[in-house]
C-alpha cells in the first residue's frame, strides 16, 4: 500500500475539532456580528440599521453597553476551547476579543 491508499480525507468532525488560532481567529470576528444581529432583530428591528448606527455614533455611551453584549457570547467560546485544551482556538477567540474592545474604548473616547 502506499502512502496515498493509507490517507483518509479528513471527515467533519475532525475539522470541528481543529485546534488552530486562525480557527479562533475567525469565530471570534463571527459570534460577535451574530450576536449584534440578534440584538439588532431583538430590540431595534422596526428601524433600519443605518438609522442603527446613527444613533450609536451620536450617543458613544450606549456603545460600551452594546460591546459587552456582542462579546459575552466570545467569552463562552473562549472558556469552553480552554475547557476542552484547545488552547490556539482559545488564543485566536481571546484576541478578536481585546481588539474589539479596545476598538470599542478607542472609538468612545477619541472618536
Amino acid at each position: 500500500m502506499t502512502q496515498e491508499e493509507t490517507t483518509t480525507p479528513p471527515s467533519s468532525t475532525t475539522a470541528w475539532k481543529r485546534d488552530t488560532l486562525l480557527r479562533g481567529f475567525i469565530m471570534g470576528l463571527i459570534t460577535p456580528v451574530l450576536a449584534l444581529v440578534v440584538y439588532y432583530y431583538a430590540k431595534i428591528a422596526p428601524n433600519s440599521w443605518s438609522d442603527f448606527f446613527k444613533y450609536l455614533g451620536m450617543e458613544k455611551r450606549l456603545l460600551s453597553s452594546l460591546t459587552v453584549i456582542c462579546l459575552v457570547p466570545n467569552i463562552a467560546l473562549f472558556t469552553w476551547f480552554i475547557n476542552t485544551h484547545r488552547d490556539q482556538t482559545a488564543k485566536g477567540i481571546f484576541g478578536v476579543t481585546l481588539l474589539f474592545a479596545i476598538v470599542s474604548l478607542l472609538v468612545k473616547f477619541i472618536g
